[in-house]
């Protein structure tokens, strides 16, 4: 089987309905189990009561349970055109397994939100695949196959580098029907690009040289 996690950080809930719709893409693909678990919270509780943060009854995971997984679909909301600080932590504390090779071969991909069009839907994922790269994760985005990301009739998210969707200055607004199938198609994409690597010798072992 071939294992794939959905893992995200949500406040507000656009995160988490896109990261259901990612898990339920990545499902579609025969021999795939998928996960979906969100990253530790770092806000105290009263500040998240105060703020309006929503809880989730998801799965928190731990950066040790990474290396298990074959494919890793990352969701983050935008802060200032970046991954939320929470997301960000958990990735600044993946040093072991960097330091073991642990993430080389394993196929990455990230999904976004943001308050505007234009509120950095394309550089929080841009930014956040340095990261993976220098884990030596493959990155895998949302390609032009998906030919919904071009509509121009209402507003959208999304982009070639991965699945979005648009929250309004004040969250007032939830994920379109177009940004849920972005997100259902990077989910399918990304499982079917790593069933394919799984069923291949290890890409992480060395070639004899001669």
């Amino acid at each position: 089987m071939t294992k794939v996690l959905v893992l995200f950080y949500s406040s507000y809930g656009h995160i988490h309905t896109m990261a259901q719709a990612v898990a339920e893409g990545a499902r579609q693909v025969p021999g795939v189990t998928v996960d979906v678990k969100q990253v530790p919270e770092t806000v105290p509780q009263e500040v998240r009561h105060n703020a309006g943060y929503q809880d989730f009854e998801v799965p928190v995971a731990t950066v040790a349970e990474l290396e298990t997984y074959d494919a890793i679909i990352f969701g983050t909301p935008s802060r200032f055109g970046n991954m939320a600080a929470q997301m960000k932590q958990f990735i600044d504390q993946c040093g072991g397994l960097w330091a073991r090779n642990a993430m080389v071969g394993k196929v990455g991909g990230v999904f976004t939100s943001t308050g505007s069009q234009h509120g950095g839907q394309e550089s929080v994922i841009l930014s956040f695949q340095i990261a993976l790269q220098h884990l030596g994760m493959l990155i895998a985005g949302m390609p032009y196959t998906f030919q919904e990301q071009t509509r121009i009739d209402h507003i959208i998210g999304g982009s070639p580098y991965g699945a979005g969707t648009v929250a309004g200055g004040a969250s007032e607004l939830q994920p379109t029907e177009t940004d849920l199938a972005g997100a259902r198609f990077q989910g399918a994409h990304i499982a079917q690009i790593a069933a394919r690597l799984v069923a291949t010798p290890s890409v992480t072992e060395q070639p004899e040289l001669v």
